[in-house]
């Protein structure tokens, strides 16, 4: 069983209740919206990180790429922010990328979709509250090439 932290919208910050949300996992997928050196760095004293930029990142940051695509445990999963589709909804992104895990930002909506086997995760935002959206990140286990997502809240 592996376990794989799920974060977005930092923008430059890192809730204390993080590590305890993130404890125990084996590696963090940032899906944009970062916010500075400090949060990769910091996010790191939990476990390695892979991250993508979103809008409010530069895009030529040499720690941030466009998009990731992972094979763990025999699952695929797409990491992007969402902003590259303008608005992005579970329907688009699994329109636009064929992973068993798509994991997005940009909303700062937590929502988990599943359709025909595959799974759509925004983690939500866990940094600032904005828009009164409560902060959260998520957990995504995989075990026996299925995956499973659980949304945690974050304490403010």
């Amino acid at each position: 069983m592996t376990r794989i932290g799920l974060i977005s919208d930092t923008h430059g910050m890192v809730r204390a209740s993080v590590h305890e949300a993130l404890a125990g996992v084996t590696r963090i997928l940032h899906a944009g919206d970062v916010g500075g050196d400090g949060v990769l760095a910091e996010l790191a004293t939990i476990a390695p990180v892979e991250a993508v930029y979103g809008n409010t990142d530069a895009p030529d940051d040499p720690r941030l790429v466009q998009r990731l695509a992972l094979m763990i445990d025999g699952v695929r999963i797409h990491v992007s922010h969402g902003h590259e589709l303008g608005s992005p909804t579970p329907e688009r992104l699994l329109a636009a990328y064929d992973a068993d895990v798509i994991v997005y930002g940009h909303t700062h909506k937590q929502q988990v979709t599943s359709a025909g086997g595959r799974l759509v995760v925004n983690p939500g935002a866990a940094g600032a509250r904005r828009f009164r959206l409560a902060p959260s990140v998520a957990i995504l286990t995989i075990a026996i090439g299925g995956a499973e997502v659980e949304l945690v809240p974050l304490a403010e």
